[in-house]
């Protein structure tokens, strides 16, 4: 269930919102003012989605999106505008805001938005948690890669490694520093001749002709190199 965080002063409002969106399937939970929402947001998040209403007791919901942006935070932000606040809307959009709904809405819309706010922070997501080359696929979320379409048989040291390499393509990484990045903090120490073996073993897994690499090629002295296909 999607986790909304609703910033609204307006009881009659939070009441209505909070029935109809959970029976729409969506966990809400409602503040009244910036500085609650601020404490709700570091501590109980992450949130999927904010609804913010714009005039707050102790601010606007413009100043929260402010903070949230400059915090990191790519949460989908949807304002609840009064209608003679509509002009000043742009100001909350251009500080971050992804949509907004000028009061009175209806609910039928507002959750038609909601889900389209959802939608495109998941593709959004999904988008940065995986990397591509060519015939070759990363997916860091599921920690699996593929080529071809077919899921290649990785131990996690090949994994990580070759996480490394794609995301450092086209840049030479010396064997120190890709030793000290496989290292996975348990104490499990990498030496060089290991680093070999891993690399060996990635070039049978990627390469058509392990023995002529053309993915994954060895800088004499230094290290090695992803040249990938470049597509």
């Amino acid at each position: 269930m999607s986790r909304i965080l609703l910033v609204e002063d307006d009881l009659s409002l939070v009441d209505g919102l909070t029935y109809a969106l959970a029976r729409e399937g969506f966990t809400l939970c409602a503040v009244r003012t910036v500085e609650e929402a601020r404490r709700r947001f570091e501590q109980e998040g992450p949130f999927d989605l904010l609804l913010l209403d714009v005039t707050l007791p102790d601010g606007t919901g413009f100043d929260l999106c402010s903070a949230v942006r400059a915090a990191g935070s790519d949460v989908p932000i949807l304002f609840l505008t009064a209608a003679d606040e509509e002009t000043s809307v742009v100001r909350g959009l251009d500080g971050g805001g992804d949509d907004y709904m000028t009061k009175p809405f209806r609910l039928s819309e507002l959750c038609s938005r909601i889900r389209a706010l959802l939608r495109r922070g998941n593709m959004r997501r999904a988008r940065e948690n995986c990397l591509h080359d060519g015939d070759l696929t990363l997916d860091m979320a599921a920690g699996r890669a593929l080529l071809r379409g077919k899921a290649l048989d990785l131990t996690g040291a090949e994994y990580r490694l070759l996480g490394l390499l794609v995301r450092n393509a086209g840049q030479t990484l010396t064997r120190g520093t890709i030793l000290n990045a496989l290292w996975d903090g348990r104490g499990d120490f990498v030496d060089d001749n290991t680093l070999s073996v891993y690399v060996r073993r990635l070039r049978e897994k990627i390469e058509d002709d392990p023995s002529r690499p053309r993915r994954l090629v060895t800088v004499r002295g230094i290290g090695y190199r992803w040249e990938g296909t470049g597509k």
